[in-house]
């Protein structure tokens, strides 16, 4: 939301014949369930985003932080602008816990746990990142925002079967 990713990339495949041939299926509601804002944009200067992490253009942990530094490298004629700040802005480990509530309390089904639980899980995912980067010989640190959002991205596209309300949780949705 902050990078304003959505303003070129739409985080869903609408029913449009040219989305459907170049991205597959429209999207559902499953894979977007945990955004909030959601980043439904609607231009294509970039690719749609939908799917990023579980499609058949699934880019690599290295991949994209290269994108990231510069788009050119991978991309020629890309209008995309560098973020090289991703690479040393520190990520907000502390703040997750507070956000994940406030994202509950909004609706989103996001799983709990202890701030504790939420920093390690967090931490474990990023380095798994970093030491998949290291084998590209990329020497990256586990606390950098560009870690969170390869992170992000690698998340995009991966649904989760919602099941149906049961008649007490529609009840109390409506109070």
């Amino acid at each position: 939301v902050r990078e304003g990713c959505y303003n070129c990339h739409s985080q869903q495949i609408r029913t449009l014949v040219g989305d459907v041939l170049r991205y597959g299926d429209p999207s559902r509601i499953g894979e977007s369930i945990y955004d909030h804002p959601y980043q439904w944009g609607s231009k294509r200067s970039g690719p749609d985003l939908a799917r990023e992490g579980d499609g058949p253009n699934k880019k690599t942990n290295d991949w994209h932080y290269r994108h990231m530094l510069n788009p050119r490298d991978l991309s020629d004629g890309s209008v995309m602008p560098n973020y090289p700040w991703l690479e040393t802005n520190l990520t907000d480990l502390k703040a997750l816990p507070r956000k994940i509530e406030v994202q509950k309390m909004l609706g989103v089904p996001m799983k709990g746990g202890t701030p504790a639980e939420i920093s390690a899980d967090a931490m474990a995912q990023a380095e798994g990142i970093v030491a998949d980067l290291k084998n590209a010989r990329i020497d990256a640190k586990p606390d950098r925002e560009i870690i969170a959002l390869i992170a992000y991205l690698q998340k995009l596209g991966k649904s989760e079967v919602i099941a149906p309300a049961s008649a007490a949780e529609k009840k109390t949705a409506a109070n």
